[in-house]
């Protein structure tokens, strides 16, 4: 049953409103000349009165009421009721100064408004309590029984939506809220029951199969636990999108959906401040490094939203900047310079499309990132992760580039891998060059994205595909994550705050087992799937860190970022790398050099 007015209730409505005005001139008129003065009434005049109010309560009831869709004893209804009703008795008391002054005094124009405006408003409650009344759990039949958890704006708004549906999903059968103050509120016929340590006790109660969490701005750590609750005493769970994917103000059913495990690792809203990234974007000749990789085409979506004067995407997979062009125009002509088909560690082609473009931002963000891979050819991650971002820094220092933001990683936190030690060295790298040039040189470094090519989530997905088993390294493992898009709001944002030389850190928030990830999505499976525990792999952390050692006094720039500082290191000392030898040669190189702090320019 919807509550906002039909054609047929708008009628009806109108009608009622002239009504009461009738009625309430009416009243007024016999209190006033046979209880109040012992008269007799003027109905002629009265009658005059009669029609003018009502002309008036049509009119400007048309205007701004009646071809509204108000719910029906909503506050926003009754406010404008309130008003139009008001501004009738106004024009009433006008003309009974102008015209009718013998016929309708102040006090039967006080009294007739006072009298049309507690009938107009008092009509409308009985509909609405009528209505809800006739509310009554179950809906339907055959509906499942849920919980609803969150008894604010969204939970209400859940449990209208569900009753407005001719075939809701679920029954809605309890209110559960962890606020103190919401104790005994009843939404509809719905009581909160208690919070979250009610879910089992109430489950039982009232025997529903579905927990519906209907807080929109939940973070990731408080969906686990509810999850976690619900999923010990078999319920499913259903969720809303966070408050950043509702654009629209009202919770519909077609927003409640499944659990995912993107709600379980990254739903915080990132506050950006639009102004300080559009300070240094728009207008601006922006460049982005590995621009055809999950971090760097979303890194070249969300730049594009800022006008930049031009946009340079260098990558050297050409079919991935097909599908970043395709992403943002519409096409994928391939036709346009911008589009930049570049190895980056070729120095001299760098410095060829630096020439060219003569970008004033750069965004570094091509890389090798594998760890398992790299552990066993070390010397690509020289080639590509230290000297191709060292060519990147040589060619920015050269054409002037004011803002350089070097993406580096988790692991380059007290490296124990060869991934982390070529990105530490990045680190550093930059640093350096923060002494050398003119502009800001400065890195961000945060932990695993969600949905990249090759995330563990990824994987996990592709074995529950496959039929299983799902392979975990380890049970207690646990690693940071963060959604691509949050990931990127956050690294523009530190591109706008961050000093020269500085390593800025997202905030991951807490981390999470993988093996809780892995049992979610088995848990999903409709066939039972075997969780195997294979063992750390060479180079692997049990847990990863987002600061390393020294760098804990970080001071911080944004709720959300820190920075901290890093010993810098020339090029020169990262280019005497041997690579000509075998991976353990390598790889122990790497961890020299990487460790020794005292590495200064080869010059000095």
């Amino acid at each position: 049953m919807s509550w906002a007015l039909s054609r047929r209730q708008t009628i009806l409505a109108s009608l009622y409103d002239a009504g009461c005005w009738a009625l309430s001139i009416f009243v007024a008129e016999i209190l006033r000349y046979q209880v109040v003065s012992d008269g007799t009434v003027q109905w002629g005049t009265a009658g005059l009165a009669i029609i003018f109010v009502i002309t008036m309560q049509l009119g400007l009831g048309a205007i701004f009421f009646y071809r509204n869709r108000w719910r029906i004893g909503s506050f926003e209804e009754a406010l404008t009721v309130a008003m139009v009703i008001l501004a009738v008795g106004m024009c009433l008391g006008l003309l009974s100064v102008i015209a009718i002054r013998s016929a309708v005094s102040y006090g039967s124009v006080l009294a007739a408004t006072a009298f049309c405006l507690v009938l107009a408003l008092g009509g409308r409650a009985m509909y609405r309590l009528i209505a809800l009344s006739s509310f009554r759990n179950p809906i339907s039949a055959t509906a499942e029984r849920a919980i609803i958890f969150g008894a604010g704006v969204a939970g209400t708004q859940v449990i209208e939506a569900l009753s407005a549906a001719g075939e809701p999903p679920f029954n809605p059968v309890a209110l559960l809220d962890d606020d103190p103050n919401k104790r005994d509120l009843r939404i509809r016929n719905l009581k909160v029951l208690g919070g979250r340590d009610a879910i089992a006790e109430v489950a039982a109660k009232t025997r529903a199969t579905i927990l519906q969490i209907a807080i929109t701005n939940a973070d990731s750590s408080e969906i686990l636990d509810l999850s976690n609750r619900a999923r010990a005493v078999g319920l499913k769970v259903r969720v809303l999108p966070s408050i950043t994917e509702l654009f629209a103000g009202v919770v519909g059913l077609d927003d409640i959906r499944p659990l995912t495990l993107e709600d379980l690792m990254g739903r915080r809203q990132v506050d950006t401040s639009v102004d300080e990234i559009a300070h240094y974007l728009r207008g601006r000749r922006v460049l982005v490094t590995g621009a055809g990789g999950s971090i760097g085409s979303e890194l070249c979506r969300h730049i594009n939203r800022f006008e930049p004067a031009e946009l340079i995407m260098l990558e050297r997979d050409e079919s991935a900047l097909h599908q970043v062009q395709l992403s943002l125009e519409g096409r994928a002509m391939l036709d346009r310079r911008n589009l930049v088909v570049c190895d980056i560690r070729d120095a001299e082609a760098l410095c060829r499309v630096f020439d060219e473009h003569r970008p004033e931002v750069v965004f570094h963000a091509a890389a090798l990132k594998h760890l398992p891979l790299l552990q066993m050819w070390p010397a690509e991650a020289v080639k590509t992760n230290v000297w191709g971002t060292a060519n990147v820094l040589d060619a920015a220092q050269r054409f002037g580039v004011e803002t350089f933001v070097n993406i580096s990683t988790d692991k380059a936190a007290d490296p124990v891998s060869v991934l982390g030690y070529s990105k530490r060295l990045a680190e550093r790298l930059t640093a350096s060059y923060a002494e050398l040039g003119s502009g800001r040189f400065i890195s961000v470094r945060f932990g695993n994205v969600l949905g990249s090519r090759g995330s563990v989530l990824t994987a996990f997905r592709q074995q529950v595909e496959d039929g299983g088993p799902i392979t975990v390294t380890d049970p207690e493992v646990t690693r940071y994550f963060m959604t691509i898009p949050e990931a990127v709001q956050l690294t523009l944002q530190a591109g706008a705050l961050g000093e020269n030389g500085e390593v800025l850190v997202l905030d991951m928030g807490n981390p999470v087992r993988i093996a809780d990830v892995a049992q979610q999505l088995a848990d999903e499976a409709p066939e039972p799937i075997e969780i195997v525990f294979t063992g750390l792999r060479d180079g692997e952390k049990l847990h990863e860190e987002l600061f390393g050692y020294g760098e804990a006094n970080a001071r911080s720039v944004h709720p959300l970022i820190a920075s901290c500082a890093v010993p810098v290191i020339s090029a020169e000392a990262c280019a005497a790398l041997v690579v000509d030898a075998p991976p353990s040669t390598v790889r122990n190189a790497l961890h020299d050099l990487c460790n020794d702090t005292k590495v200064r320019a080869a010059a000095n």
